[in-house]
């Protein structure tokens, strides 16, 4: 009797836990969900707020044509070029929006843009075919937005700023792919991509979770260095 009462509470035990995991994973599911809707909240503003002001420049543009007509007309041809070089300052400074058809990465990709942009940085971006379904948002997010904050980072202390990110599909994989331009090797400073005080600005951040994120849907990464890049690839299962 002792017996039976003991392994019915062993059993009420584990369905216990097994509840307590179940929540925890809803949990989960239901945090990410409100994290990725309130991105795409976010995004939609940027849209909104970006029409505005394409609107705004549209309406612009026939004042300044009339000003620099005026001063053609009258052939003060200097302050007609001081002129145009002010209009193209401000357009150079208006925020341009990228769209690849997946609302989370077009929040993140334009955020990360509009950094590179006010830091100097060149950005050549690549976005093709890849969906990330298996992925959750939240994790998505970890991963790109980590290996792109990385790069910006060690860009701050390179004279020539330069990243190349690309997304796109290839052999059964959902792929991306960031390259910062670096003038010395990182790799062999640091071998592990070891995060310490004093090296915390060379790919320290962040390293350690784009593994384990990745990793826990199957996939790879891989760092390396390639004609003065250095490179960080995800591939995660499709």
């Amino acid at each position: 009797m002792i017996g039976k009462k003991k392994k019915e509470l062993e059993d009420l035990q584990q369905k216990l836990l097994e509840l307590s995991a179940q929540n925890k994973d809803l949990k989960y599911e239901l945090d990410s969900y409100k994290w990725q809707m309130e991105e795409i909240t976010k995004q939609e503003e940027e849209i909104r707020q970006l029409h505005q002001n394409t609107r705004k420049l549209k309406h612009d543009m026939r004042n300044h044509l009339m000003v620099m007509a005026s001063y053609m007309n009258s052939g003060d041809y200097e302050n007609a070029r001081k002129y145009v070089s002010e209009i193209l300052d401000k357009l150079n400074a208006v925020k341009s929006y990228v769209e690849t058809g997946n609302p989370l990465l077009n929040h993140i990709l334009n955020d990360k843009l509009e950094i590179c942009r006010q830091e100097g940085i060149d950005v050549k971006a690549d976005i093709g075919k890849a969906s990330f379904e298996k992925m959750k948002g939240i994790d998505f997010s970890a991963v790109f937005s980590n290996a792109v904050d990385n790069a910006i980072e060690a860009s701050r202390r390179e004279t020539r700023k330069e990243i190349v990110i690309s997304v796109y599909e290839k052999q059964g994989y959902d792929v991306i792919s960031v390259k910062n331009r670096i003038s010395q090797s990182v790799l062999e400073k640091n071998p592990e991509l070891k995060s310490t005080k004093a090296d915390s600005e060379k790919h320290g951040l962040g390293v350690v979770q784009i593994k384990e994120i990745v990793e826990s849907y199957e996939g790879m990464t891989d760092f390396y260095e390639e004609d003065g890049f250095f490179v960080v690839n995800m591939f995660v299962p499709a």
